[in-house]
């Protein structure tokens, strides 16, 4: 089974834990996507701006309630070095609110797979793997621990060509940008979903969390 060391490297690759674990019926820990987008599909602006995201202090406290359950973040290049730009020391900002604070402290303990062909190594308890690769996935799924936390839409989308997505919690911002970078991409790929979850924030926001089938009451 590949084991993700914060030394940036994997250890050999065992498909046959795999398979036995799935013939003895062990839940495997799922790739949940959670992203926040605007009403009309755009996680960012054309030039990436994200100042149209409403995130409060209600909102910030969901994020961290469910991203502290996580066991691991992943990511690409761009979004782990945006968030590592400003979250490792947040929690030293007077100006930081008490939700900020925590996440500072989440994000920063969390592991984390970064997905880079040029990246030689990324700090922050962070590994960098080369390219999405179904077997090693699976296999990582198949560890124990945790769900593990998938974003960036680039990334979503080589993982949702892999069929790889258990889960989508998808934050719909109240707000129409018109342009921008879309969550999804034009795709082949068709995936049916049963709604787990709705919640309505007080500022408008609506998380819409699916699963697939099998996934469900799982």
């Amino acid at each position: 089974m590949a084991q993700y060391a914060p030394d940036g490297h994997s250890s050999t690759c065992l498909a046959g834990e795999v398979a036995s674990r799935a013939s003895e019926g062990t839940t495997m820990r799922k790739i949940v996507l959670m992203m926040s987008v605007s009403v009309d599909g755009f996680i960012e602006g054309p030039n990436r701006e994200l100042d149209w995201h409403l995130v409060d202090d209600e909102v910030h406290g969901h994020f961290n309630e469910v991203l502290s359950g996580m066991s691991a973040f992943l990511s690409g290049r761009v979004m782990h070095e945006l968030m590592a730009e400003f979250w490792p020391t947040a929690d030293q900002d007077p100006s930081s609110t008490p939700e900020m604070v925590e996440f500072s402290g989440i994000w920063r303990d969390k592991p984390k797979i970064v997905y880079s062909r040029t990246l030689q190594r990324a700090d922050w308890n962070a590994t960098v793997v080369r390219d999405v690769v179904p077997e090693e996935v699976r296999e990582l799924k198949a560890q124990p621990g945790g769900d593990m936390s998938l974003g960036g839409a680039d990334l979503a989308a080589a993982f949702l060509r892999h069929d790889l997505i258990d889960e989508y919690r998808i934050y719909v911002h109240p707000v129409v940008i018109g342009r921008g970078k879309p969550l999804f991409p034009p795709s082949a790929a068709k995936v049916d979903l049963e709604l787990a979850e709705t919640r309505t924030f007080g500022n408008g926001v609506v998380l819409l969390h699916y699963r697939r089938p099998e996934s469900v009451g799982s």
